[in-house]
C-alpha cells in the first residue's frame, strides 16, 4: 500500500473512532437487545460448560488508534482485563464488537479454544458483521450467540448436576 493511500486509511479510521460515541452504541445496542443478549447466555450456558462474555466498544481512544492498535489486539487486551480466562474450566470465550471498525472478534481461553475450530469461530463473527453491515444488531447478535451456543454445547456440554460452581462469569453484555 503507498503511502498516501495508508494516510488516508488512517485518516478515515480516526475520524470513524472520534464518530464512535457511547451513545451511537446505546443507539445500536438499546437496552432491550442488552438484556435479549444477557438471557441469550444465561439460557446457552446451561447446555455447554464455556462461560460466555459480550464486550461492546463504540470506538477505540485515539492514542490507540494512532499506534494502530487493531481490534483483535483491543479483544486481547480486554480479555485480560475482564478475566475472562479466570475460569475453572479455561474455558472463557469474548465476544467482542468495535462498532467503529465495524469488527467482532471471539477470543477463547484454552478449554473452549481447542475444541471449535477458528474456522466456526469466524463463522460466528461473520453473521455478526454481516448482519451489522444490515443494521440489524439486535437478530444477527442473537443468531450469532444461538450458533456458539450450539457449537459448544456439542463441543463441551454439561453433565448433569455440573460440578464447576455455577456461573463464572457475567452474562450482562458490557457496553464501553
Amino acid at each position: 500500500m503507498s503511502k498516501e493511500k495508508k494516510t488516508a486509511s488512517m485518516a478515515g479510521r480516526m475520524l470513524r473512532h472520534l464518530a464512535g460515541t457511547h451513545a451511537a452504541a446505546r443507539r445500536a445496542f438499546p437496552s432491550a437487545t442488552l438484556k435479549a443478549i444477557q438471557a441469550s447466555i444465561g439460557e446457552g450456558e446451561q447446555r455447554h460448560r464455556a462461560q460466555i462474555r459480550v464486550i461492546i466498544e463504540a470506538s477505540l481512544s485515539l492514542g490507540a488508534v494512532w499506534r494502530r492498535e487493531s481490534s483483535r489486539q483491543r479483544a486481547h487486551e480486554l480479555f485480560a482485563r475482564y478475566r475472562i480466562w479466570d475460569t475453572e474450566e479455561n474455558c472463557g470465550v469474548l465476544v467482542y464488537v468495535n462498532l467503529a471498525d465495524h469488527k467482532v472478534e471471539i477470543v477463547a481461553d484454552r478449554g473452549a479454544g481447542r475444541v471449535v475450530t477458528r474456522q466456526q469461530w469466524q463463522e460466528v463473527c461473520r453473521v455478526m458483521t454481516a448482519g451489522y453491515a444490515r443494521g440489524s444488531y439486535h437478530d444477527s447478535t442473537l443468531q450469532a450467540l444461538a450458533m456458539l451456543h450450539d457449537l459448544l454445547a456439542a463441543a463441551m456440554p454439561r453433565q448433569g448436576d455440573d460440578a464447576r460452581g455455577g456461573n463464572e462469569l457475567s452474562d450482562k453484555p458490557l457496553v464501553l
